[in-house]
């Protein structure tokens, strides 16, 4: 579903696990500026460029899960840009933590340099120079972000609304030209891809520990249990979630802690329980160190606020 509004174009994507916008901006002709907002698992692309087109990411908040070869995944975390061609057809883009934010400058190289093609000579940009720069051979490009490359998206995410379209003109050709004088490594940093059976199984793994968040288990046992080494297990969760098992499990459990403690009218100590610790000390202590404050204190303040949305709702 897409619909025209304040001089964009808003996409709306909806599943049973949740929903995606795109709100699309055209800023110079054959470049346009996205910025992506999906709180859901994934998302289901048919996109196929017809012309030679590049993609420049920023992730913001969340990971992004990119299929960049047959059978092989990649995965973008918080400041990492990627750079690609996307000549990918019927393209999933897995969103590990239910939850991503970005932009996106998608430039369609020939219409861009064709019809812009004054004003990039006086910036010394060149278009398909800056392709051939990070996607030879139509190879995907990652890297953190450098100083200069996460200010501007900072002031993209900034942007106030009136001064939106050209404020974006500007800084569009501060990034093209940031990029074209960038000294990066010819191929990215070096990043692991993995091959899909690898990542479905760190997916299963994620799946156990949240159902069973209650017990405690080894990595011998999850490495036996789902049949991979404890090496590689270690490498592909950490690079889908951005966390070891542990502490992803620990995160699960205060954040579902704190889902009961807002919602429910269990004890502190049955709620501790539930996810897992059976000393309710351990658990005080782990929850602040999550979320800033014990556990008594997060109900008190959560019975507050219930409170006073009653009252303003009223």
């Amino acid at each position: 579903m897409d619909q025209r509004e304040d001089g964009c174009t808003v996409f709306t994507m909806r599943d049973a696990t949740g929903t995606g916008v795109m709100t699309s901006y055209d800023v110079y002709p054959g470049i346009k500026l996205m910025y992506n907002d999906f709180r859901m698992k994934s998302c289901f692309s048919r996109f196929r460029p017809k012309v030679p087109m590049l993609f420049i990411n920023h992730c913001r908040e969340g990971r992004i899960e990119c299929e960049v070869r047959d059978g092989t995944y990649m995965y973008l975390d918080e400041e990492d840009l990627q750079i690609s061609t996307r000549n990918l057809s019927d393209q999933t883009f897995g969103f590990p933590l239910d939850e991503y934010k970005g932009i996106t400058v998608g430039i369609a190289l020939d219409e861009a340099q064709r019809e812009s093609q004054a004003l990039f000579a006086s910036f010394s940009i060149d278009l398909p120079t800056l392709r051939a720069k990070f996607c030879k051979e139509d190879r995907t490009f990652l890297m953190r972000t450098t100083e200069p490359i996460r200010d501007i998206f900072a002031d993209l995410y900034a942007a106030s609304r009136e001064l939106r379209i050209p404020y974006f003109r500007i800084k569009v050709i501060e990034l093209l030209l940031v990029l074209g004088a960038a000294d990066v490594p010819e191929n990215g940093e070096s990043r692991p891809y993995f091959p899909k059976k690898q990542v479905d199984t760190a997916k299963r793994i994620m799946e156990y520990i949240r159902d069973h968040m209650d017990r405690h288990m080894t990595l011998q046992e999850l490495s036996d249990r789902f049949r991979i080494s404890q090496t590689a297990m270690k490498l592909v969760f950490k690079s889908i979630y951005g966390q070891s098992v542990y502490a992803y499990l620990r995160h699960y459990r205060i954040e579902r802690a704190a889902c009961l403690l807002r919602n429910g009218n269990d004890s502190i100590t049955v709620v501790a329980g539930k996810v897992g610790y059976s000393n309710p000390s351990k658990f005080a202590a782990a929850f602040k160190a999550v979320k800033g404050m014990p556990p008594a204190q997060y109900q008190k303040e959560a019975v507050r606020m219930e409170h006073i949305e009653t009252e303003w709702s009223g």
